[in-house]
């Protein structure tokens, strides 16, 4: 499984990923080499400050994207911890891509980070690193 085109039951109303969401953002997420990849544009809805995209938005975007790099290898994961850098704001209306990749794994433990760019003049919105607990 390397797309999302086969969701599991439990996490149909994810609200960055969930199809069965209606009010969530219904990203699609999937595997590209080694890393976990998918593109969002946020709009008016998603707003802290007029026209700015809210911090939280980003943060659930940068966790969903890591905790996926996980799940379309077949491991379901909860996040254990996640240290974000906000490097810009990030208006609405600018399309973002996503990315994330395993920078180690130990038992139960999957260590990752992620990034968020805007994919028009590539800045650097928000990095992240996190670790995240494997689920039997």
């Amino acid at each position: 499984m390397n797309t999302m085109d086969s969701i599991r039951s439990d996490a149909n109303r994810c609200f960055v990923c969930g199809p069965g969401n209606a009010s969530g953002l219904q990203l699609k997420f999937r595997l590209q080499d080694d890393e976990c990849v998918s593109t969002f544009t946020p709009g008016e809805l998603h707003c802290g400050y007029d026209g700015i995209t809210h911090g939280g938005i980003i943060f659930s975007v940068l966790d969903d994207v890591m905790a996926n790099w996980l799940y379309l290898r077949g491991m379901k994961a909860v996040t254990a911890k996640c240290d974000i850098r906000f490097k810009s704001s990030l208006p609405t209306g600018e399309s973002v891509s996503v990315r994330s990749w395993c920078t180690r794994q130990r038992g139960p433990l999957a260590m990752l980070s992620a990034e968020m760019r805007i994919i028009s003049t590539n800045m650097l919105i928000s990095e992240c690193d996190a670790s995240f607990m494997i689920q039997k």
